[in-house]
């Protein structure tokens, strides 16, 4: 049977919603997907510079956060921790010059990134409304 006048005028409302939602989705989508891709590449440059760092140190963050004993990149606390474990393997104290060695490669690495992280906070685009 046909559709009734109602019917018709109802089926290209849904029709032409439904575009106008599929629309306002897509723009969305490729918005979200610009940000990413833009979040992304700040990520990638900063992870480069942090990845050339570990390179010359020898040294990479995990491991240098370990052997100072931070989980945070606080320069007081890095700072601290570095001057105490650099006094208690001293060798005139008994220490390991090895260890000692170790201390000072990880707060030499832990000062490189924070060097690394003010250009990374510049760097990353800001979200509105966040």
């Amino acid at each position: 049977p046909p559709l009734s006048p109602q019917a018709k005028y109802l089926a290209q409302i849904v029709l032409v919603g439904a575009q106008v939602v599929g629309r306002a989705f897509a723009r969305a989508l490729r918005q979200e997907f610009a940000a990413s891709q833009a979040a992304a590449e700040t990520r990638g440059r900063a992870s480069a510079q942090s990845w050339a760092a570990s390179s010359l140190s020898g040294i990479s963050l995990q491991e240098a956060q370990q052997i100072l004993n931070v989980s945070t990149l606080s320069p007081e606390e890095i700072q601290k921790n570095y001057e105490h474990l650099f006094k208690v393997n001293d060798k005139s104290v008994g220490g390991s010059f090895y260890l000692q060695s170790k201390v000072v490669r990880a707060k030499e690495r832990l000062d490189e990134e924070l060097r690394i992280q003010p250009q990374r906070e510049q760097d990353s685009p800001h979200k509105p409304g966040t």
